[in-house]
């Protein structure tokens, strides 16, 4: 498809979607409803952008198409994280998981465990971002464990505070926590344009890329960096959504048959945009909201994950 009438149809959609998601089953309240909505479409695109940003750039640094930022640990980090502040709060909880210490704090740790895992792993030899990829992934199991541990600990009426945590939610976002994440994000990913042509002639294959004159290693960490920056802060925002990431590129990657980075980035955007408020859209009415948007793209995602694995073998 070319990619002028790719770009044209995905912002039709978006706006579609933005527009229905808005303007129907909104009562007689609008005062108080196109608001609340209108944030909650900010933060679906501040979110979806970040995905789909970090995962496609991700997927180019790792030669991988079924990997995503969260197998580094950071979505056990941040349930980790949340599970020590329902043991240490206890009943003060509701009052800390929202604030804008949690976040920051968050943040500011998910980014020292992702810098500390770059330094102390990620050498110059060829195998060192493999090595960095096998470290997350214990890193990451071990975190699960000791998040279920804690889980055991806690009395069983705060447990639903964790199991909140556990899955991304669009309805309890702080609107101060959001200003503050979108300058975080647009910052990030504004400064990350300039490594598009970089990471083209990286999507050739590490040996190419250095015959062809790039700095591999600095490119690579820079990218790495920018891409826990984003993943932290989405992920504190409204918190983990695990296959969203495989599940967009992937069929970004169907659509778009280029290494163009700026094209490639900018669809999987726009896909992922229109993916998340749709899910976030058949919560709200169709589920009632008895069920989460990362459920429902995590079940998708996860079908899609075993799709691609199945698809793999045969090749």
């Amino acid at each position: 498809m070319p990619k002028n009438k790719l770009i044209t149809l995905l912002l039709i959609a978006l706006l579609l979607s933005v527009a229905i998601y808005m303007f129907t089953f909104t009562g007689t309240k609008l005062d108080y409803v196109l608001p609340r909505r209108g944030f909650k479409v900010l933060a679906m695109l501040l979110v979806s952008f970040a995905i789909g940003y970090s995962s496609v750039i991700f997927q180019t640094i790792t030669a991988n198409r079924i990997l995503t930022p969260s197998i580094m640990g950071f979505d056990s980090f941040f349930l980790l994280l949340q599970s020590l502040i329902v043991l240490w709060y206890g009943d003060r909880t509701f009052q800390v998981l929202g604030s804008e210490w949690n976040f920051a704090i968050s943040v500011v740790l998910m980014m020292v465990f992702a810098l500390i895992m770059y330094f102390a792993v990620f050498k110059r030899e060829s195998k060192g971002l493999y090595t960095l990829l096998l470290v997350g992934l214990l890193i990451g199991t071990l975190f699960k464990s000791g998040s279920s541990f804690i889980m055991l600990l806690i009395d069983p009426n705060e447990f639903s505070m964790i199991q909140n945590a556990m899955f991304a939610s669009f309805e309890r976002i702080n609107l101060k926590l959001l200003g503050i994440a979108a300058v975080i994000l647009v910052a990030t990913m504004v400064y990350g344009i300039r490594y598009f042509k970089s990471l083209d002639v990286i999507s050739l294959g590490r040996e190419n890329a250095i015959s062809l004159g790039v700095n591999y290693h600095k490119v690579v960490r820079a990218n790495l960096i920018m891409i826990s920056i984003m993943v932290a802060v989405s992920t504190a925002l409204v918190g983990p959504i695990t296959f969203l990431g495989l599940l967009v590129a992937n069929l970004t990657y169907e659509l778009v048959k280029k290494n163009n980075h700026a094209l490639v980035v900018f669809t999987c955007c726009l896909l992922t945009s229109v993916t998340v408020i749709g899910a976030q859209y058949l919560v709200e009415h169709l589920f009632n909201m008895t069920t989460t948007v990362s459920i429902i793209i995590n079940f998708v995602g996860g079908v899609y994950f075993i799709y691609l694995l199945l698809k793999s073998n045969k090749v």
